[in-house]
């Protein structure tokens, strides 16, 4: 029997918020890795919002209001519902979170005990539409210099391009192409396994460069005949759009953390880990009891392709490290191109045989695999950026009977409890007021997309996310910013009618203080997602890299070299600490180990000398990108701790920059003497290193 709230002391009112708190706050102390610690979380989170649902039921329906009052309230009560559930998915998935470091250390071992003559044969498949080279040299690259003796690196090119076909012959790579584009990358793959033989196949996106000991740390999984694919996370080495159009770089790991290093091991633990499209190894026996190749439905080919693998008694296998690294989205409409995709193939599947809702399931599967949390979320943040303003316009409430009491004493800890519940299980990866941010942003622009993928399931191009100097920047997205700055505005006006008795819409005044912080909490999220419209370029056109290596400068006619100490390094340049050089001048910058760079002077001030190669190819050049994209010195993973990142996140309301950008004049480019006439005409020379029997055998075969 619970008290009278409206009378009862405020320590009594506060009871079940302090002790969510307290126990929350305590929980780590018993170790979070402990699935007895996990396990107790999960189930003080579901009876918070038991009893939470309870009230909700008994208290908050108006059953005796009109029907609008009635239908409004009602809607708001299933899409809370809906959200609930997806919650309740992401509560079992972080239960079982795994670490498979372990069996990749005995996989690794197993593997050094045999002669590397006998590993297994591995054909590495680039799939490649329409990307620079910018972007796929370092793929190409970082594939042919894997720590791996029985590797075929092959180049599956939709573009027909002429120039990456000369482009691989030279470096040593296969090239494969087909007469059509028939189901985009899945039919791209499925060619590329046509004319491949290794029993193993990796694949990679055409932006993803993997660390050299990716195949050592993967292949022993497979050791397991129950394993058909090994995933491991996409990391990136640049900044997403949040961190980048909010100044968030240091401030904020890329938005996909929370995912890749959460949820998939979560997901794993229930052997519900799915192919992530790239940085993933196939058993070909498991493609060959599927047909042969990748299931061609939905254009998210690689979580379809994981389904259809688990109907047949193979499992997804997750490893969480990270093990290649890629591009984030350099552009919000490369951004939307690429969330659009996934929402659309995602939902696509509930429609197919192999779906979550197809035969051959595990009821765990189903469940994992429903594609729910797209359309959920978008409901959920839309109607709370929807529902104060029917209150405040319209006097129709979204439930009724709350006191400022019962709020604190049923609805603030479930929010508590929820919240909390994901950043402790998330292992510090989950950031609140970021997820909201993004997930409104987005929200806008995919609630649209979902539906109507849900009215007309199949149909959809597979748009390329558009990389390197193809996804141009920057940006504006004007819709969206309308959108927030209306929801702002008529926010704002809501509250001040609403604040005075004699303007008053909202009939029990009692409740304008509470509505009053909701719509203020809104305020908050749509002015930082109006923020994160206004696209900002890159302001470099390469990833910097520390280096701190000494470096010797030959200037023209100069007998002896410039000694200066390295500061940091990109494929297009290089910073030093020194002297001696005039701006604009020539020269031949020799890195340990790499060789020489012919480049120019592009400013000398201050001790500081800034160096810009000349981007002509050669094996220095390769080697430089070999060493700076595949030995891990982009694989330090920002950790933030949450308090700092949600003050930097709210100190950038104070210091916004609203001016709209001007319309965007493309990125620049990281070797602007390599267009596409250009690179048919450049002859390649293959670096020493990569001329082995394998790779010459390739080159011959192209």
């Amino acid at each position: 029997m619970l008290p009278d709230l409206d009378t009862a002391p405020a320590l009594l009112v506060a009871a079940p918020l302090l002790l969510t708190a307290s126990c929350l706050l305590l929980a780590p102390l018993f170790g979070l890795n402990r699935p007895t610690t996990r396990t107790a979380i999960v189930a003080g989170v579901a009876l918070v919002v038991g009893v939470y649902l309870h009230w909700r039921f008994t208290t908050t329906i108006p059953w005796d209001a009109p029907w609008v009052g009635l239908g409004f309230a009602l809607t708001c009560l299933a899409i809370e519902l809906f959200g609930l559930f997806d919650a309740a998915i992401l509560f079992a998935a972080l239960l079982k979170r795994t670490n498979r470091s372990a069996e990749a250390d005995a996989g690794e071992a197993r593997l050094a005990q045999r002669d590397p003559e006998d590993w297994p044969a591995v054909d590495l498949i680039i799939a490649t539409y329409n990307e620079p080279i910018e972007v796929l040299e370092k793929t190409i690259l970082g594939a042919l210099a894997l720590d791996w003796p029985n590797l075929n690196v092959w180049v599956a090119d939709d573009g027909r391009r002429a120039w990456l076909r000369d482009f691989c012959q030279a470096k040593g790579a296969g090239y494969i192409t087909r007469p059509d584009n028939l189901h985009a990358k899945a039919g791209n793959i499925n060619h590329a396994l046509k004319v491949t033989h290794a029993p193993f196949v990796a694949v990679f996106d055409a932006d993803f460069v993997p660390q050299r000991p990716f195949l050592r740390r993967t292949m022993g999984f497979f050791d397991d005949t129950a394993i058909g694919i090994v995933q491991v996370p996409h990391s990136f080495y640049n900044h997403d759009p949040l961190q980048q159009n909010l100044a968030l770089r240091e401030a904020l790991p890329d938005d996909q953390r929370f995912f890749f290093e959460a949820i998939m091991p979560g997901r794993d633990g229930w052997d519900a880990a799915f192919c992530c499209g790239s940085n993933s190894i196939t058993r070909r026996t498991a493609l060959e009891a599927i047909g042969g190749g990748l299931p061609a439905g939905s254009i998210t080919e690689d979580m379809l392709l994981s389904l259809a693998l688990l109907q047949k008694g193979y499992v997804t296998r997750y490893l969480n490290e990270p093990l290649a690294f890629g591009l984030a989205p350099e552009s919000l409409e490369a951004f939307f191109v690429q969330r659009a995709r996934w929402a659309q193939g995602a939902t696509q599947i509930l429609f197919l045989d192999t779906g979550p809702l197809g035969r051959g399931h595990a009821w765990q599967h189903r469940l994992f695999f429903l594609p729910t949390a797209w359309l959920s979320q978008c409901l959920m943040l839309m109607t709370s950026l929807i529902a104060p303003l029917v209150f405040l316009f319209f006097d129709v409430p979204p439930l009724v009977g709350v006191t400022a009491q019962s709020a604190i004493f049923f609805l603030v800890p479930m929010v508590f409890a929820q919240v909390g519940g994901i950043v402790l299980l998330g292992g510090g990866r989950y950031f609140p007021i970021a997820a909201q941010v993004l997930g409104t942003f987005q929200s806008f622009r995919l609630l649209p997309v979902i539906i109507k993928t849900l009215f007309k399931p199949h149909g959809h191009a597979f748009k390329v996310t558009p990389k390197g100097s193809d996804a141009a920047g920057g940006g504006y997205q004007r819709g969206i910013f309308f959108a927030c700055t209306g929801l702002m505005i008529a926010t704002l006006a809501g509250l001040a009618i609403n604040a005075f008795p004699d303007t008053r819409i909202v009939m029990q005044g009692a409740l304008v203080p509470m509505v009053a912080f909701w719509g203020l909490v809104n305020v908050v999220v749509l002015f930082l997602a109006a923020m994160l419209c206004l696209g900002r370029p890159a302001l470099r056109a390469e990833e910097r890299f520390p280096w701190h290596e000494p470096v010797a400068i030959w200037r023209r006619d100069a007998r002896n070299a410039t000694l200066a100490r390295g500061i940091d390094i990109s494929v297009s340049g290089i910073a030093l600490a020194g002297d001696g050089v005039e701006v604009g001048e020539p020269v031949r910058v020799r890195l340990r180990g790499l060789g020489s760079i012919e480049g120019r002077v592009a400013r000398a001030r201050n001790g500081r000398i800034g160096i810009a190669f000349d981007g002509a190819d050669s094996p220095a050049r390769d080697r430089l990108i070999v060493q700076l994209f595949t030995r891990g010195m982009n694989a330090t993973q920002l950790q933030v701790p949450l308090w700092r990142a949600t003050r930097t996140m709210l100190a950038r309301i104070l210091t916004a920059d609203m001016r709209l950008p001007t319309a965007p004049t493309g990125q620049a480019a990281a070797r602007p003497d390599m267009g596409d006439d250009r690179l048919e005409k450049r002859t390649y020379v293959l670096p020493p290193e990569h001329r082995t029997p394998a790779t010459m055998r390739l080159a011959r075969a192209s």
